[in-house]
């Protein structure tokens, strides 16, 4: 959500041809990024070993088909290990029906056709209601494309998908290899982060650069809460797990005293606070949790600083402390499966919307794929789903450029090497370095990677072929990646380009009610007979409609034409909602909550609902008054900020 990306993408709609060249510069654009080096040796060895297994075992097929099983480890990324190990057992074992589902449906293309479709939208539909990060369908729909693009033989389905199912439980032990040296290693870097941040916002307390500080702190906060649960094992929590918990949340207790005093301060903190905040980032870095021992602040002279101290010689203590001596309970609240399915299965969510608009769009490019009588015609569904997988309207332009140059090249670099006819291990390690390229530069650049991927896909499919005009075959392999590409491109445009744009209201005056609804749980005078439970469902609802609202937000930002001007107005707001939410949710914490006059309560409601009535129809909500409750006067404040932040926002 970035002011600079929406006058960007604004641009982006004329027709002139030098903003089409800025937005083919865009695509090629390199974002400077450190070499995963662990990662692009771990994939290549994914994919090397099941196709040199079948190499060495005389059956150089099955091993290529296990290869595709190896795209499992392309879902690896640094989430707790008790994530990785759930996520990526059902990334294999999707991947294994595809490619048998694939196989039996080679007969019937009507029938394949939509079954394609399907796969892409359960993918998409998944990946964006629990918020995975990865490939997304990608890597389905080639499994399920590349196997009934072999040889028709449904009585071989069990036998390939068996061989995928091997192949991806290979890269399953892979990737989970790091738990045996540092079982909490993303937990612990995520924390880590916290504390950096938090002495960034530090040191911008009294300087125009708090507000952008208190932003990513925010979303760090965030992420690091979304790390911890997803590392939450009910049953099994080790003491390091704890750990880490307990330094999370004092890190909020921070956060919040900073909230409520730093936007008052004139003058900066001291600038030891800030580097004794580093220095427990750096001790958790080292893994030792020995004390901090480095940089002391003075006696502090004002009482914000002196108090941050305090709250940092806890945190310390907490970071040092005997592992026997921490509380043995934590609190750690995780929105159930359910939950954030029942969210994003709304026919207003923009991630339910988006799956639907891919699996019409991936079926309709397998039905004209087949219409055509292409050889190996699912080049051109799986272009249009590499294309489809840009998150906004802008980002699936990229995408088309990048996959239509990157693949372009891609083809005759693997048309080159298959001309050569390539056996045994020269496939094995020309696969290897592939994969590895692919790692290498999926960080800098999508349209290179998309070279690799390209020459990788097209090894595995085509080794084991026999091909003599191959000018031929690039041709036409080039042809499918072009009418891909396009399909993808007019499919995105004709169906819901305007989608996140339309929703935003209703998503903001949707998440405003779910706010108003918590609010009242945790200030009635009915509290009280509220199970703790029912707290929770307000808490999830709230949860899940805001990040319904960040995505439809950033989408909108992405569309063409985007009213870019309007957008930026709304920025202010969709903070204020972000921070507000976080607010009413740290208020859960405290149990001394005051119980509100029925009149404030009221008051407090009517507030809430004229920004959420207002929003509906795209007017400044009224200035009304904002009732204090005593102890929480960020959560009014926030209330007021985003009251203005509206009335900018939709002013005409």
């Amino acid at each position: 959500m970035n002011n600079k990306k929406g006058r960007r993408l604004s641009g982006s709609s004329s027709g002139s041809s030098s903003t089409f060249a800025a937005t083919v510069k865009q695509a090629f654009s390199i974002t400077q990024s450190p070499l995963p080096w662990e990662k692009a040796i771990c994939a290549a060895i994914a994919s090397g070993c099941p196709v040199l297994a079948g190499l060495l075992l005389g059956h150089l097929q099955y091993g290529l088909t296990a290869g595709i099983g190896s795209f499992t480890y392309l879902y690896t990324f640094n989430v707790p290990y008790a994530h990785r190990a759930k996520k990526l057992f059902f990334t294999f074992l999707a991947m294994s029906l595809a490619v048998g589902l694939g196989t039996l449906l080679s007969p019937f293309p009507l029938a394949a056709a939509a079954a394609v479709g399907l796969i892409g939208a359960a993918a998409v539909f998944v990946f964006g209601a629990f918020q995975i990060a990865g490939p997304s369908a990608i890597f389905f729909v080639l499994g399920f494309l590349m196997s009934s693009g072999m040889p028709e033989a449904p009585q071989l389905a069990p036998l390939r998908a068996g061989l995928v199912f091997l192949g991806g439980a290979f890269s399953w032990m892979l990737a989970m290899t790091g738990w045996f040296v540092r079982p909490h290693g993303p937990e612990t870097a995520a924390v880590r982060r916290v504390y950096t941040i938090l002495a960034d916002l530090m040191d911008s307390a009294g300087t125009e650069r708090f507000n952008e500080a208190r932003q990513r702190l925010l979303s760090t906060l965030n992420a690091a809460g979304n790390t911890l649960s997803a590392g939450h094992l009910s049953w099994y929590i080790p003491h390091r797990f704890k750990r880490l918990v307990r330094l999370n949340d004092q890190a909020h207790t921070i956060f919040l005293y900073i909230l409520e005093r730093g936007e008052q301060r004139t003058d900066k903190l001291p600038q030891s606070l800030g580097a004794y905040a580093r220095s427990i980032a750096a001790s958790l870095e080292r893994n030792d949790d020995r004390a901090v021992g480095a940089i002391r602040p003075l006696k502090p002279e004002d009482e914000d600083a002196q108090r941050l101290f305090e709250l940092l010689t806890s945190t310390e203590a907490i970071l040092t402390k005997p592992s026997s001596k921490l509380d043995p309970d934590i609190f750690l609240s995780k929105p159930s499966a359910r939950t954030l399915l029942g969210g994003a299965f709304d026919k207003n969510s923009i991630v339910f919307l988006t799956a639907i608009r891919y699996g019409v769009v991936l079926a309709a490019a397998a039905v004209i794929a087949g219409s055509l009588h292409f050889r190996h015609a699912y080049w051109v569904p799986l272009s249009c789903a590499a294309v489809m997988s840009g998150s906004t309207i802008v980002a699936t332009f990229h995408r088309a450029i990048q996959r239509s140059i990157g693949t372009i090249a891609g083809i005759v670099i693997a048309t080159l090497i298959l001309s050569v006819k390539p056996e045994g291990m020269i496939i094995v390690i020309a696969l290897m370095i592939f994969t590895a390229l692919t790692e290498f530069a999926i960080v800098f650049n999508y349209g290179i990677a998309a070279l690799f991927i390209t020459s990788n896909s097209l090894l595995m499919a085509e080794s084991t072929s026999s091909l003599y005009d191959f000018a031929y075959f690039a041709t036409a392999r080039i042809v499918d990646v072009v009418i891909g590409a396009a399909i993808g491109l007019v499919g995105v445009l004709l169906i819901g380009s305007r989608q996140a744009s339309n929703l935003l209201p209703h998503l903001i005056a949707k998440t405003i009610r779910s706010e108003q609804q918590l609010l009242f749980a945790l200030f009635s005078g009915e509290r009280a007979t509220w199970p703790a439970d029912a707290r929770s469902i307000e808490r999830s609802k709230m949860r899940t409609n805001i990040t319904n609202l960040k995505i439809v937000y950033t989408t909108a930002l992405g569309e063409i034409p985007s009213d870019a001007r309007s957008l930026e107005l709304l920025w202010p707001a969709m903070f204020a909602i972000e921070q507000l939410g976080y607010l009413l949710e740290s208020g859960l914490k405290q149990l001394d909550r005051p119980v509100l006059e029925d009149k404030n309560l009221a008051q407090l409601l009517l507030v809430f609902e004229s920004m959420a009535g207002a929003a509906e129809q795209k007017r400044p909500p009224s200035a009304n008054p904002v009732p204090q409750i005593e102890g929480f006067a960020n959560i009014t404040k926030e209330m007021s900020d985003l009251q203005h932040a509206l009335q900018k926002g939709w002013a005409t």
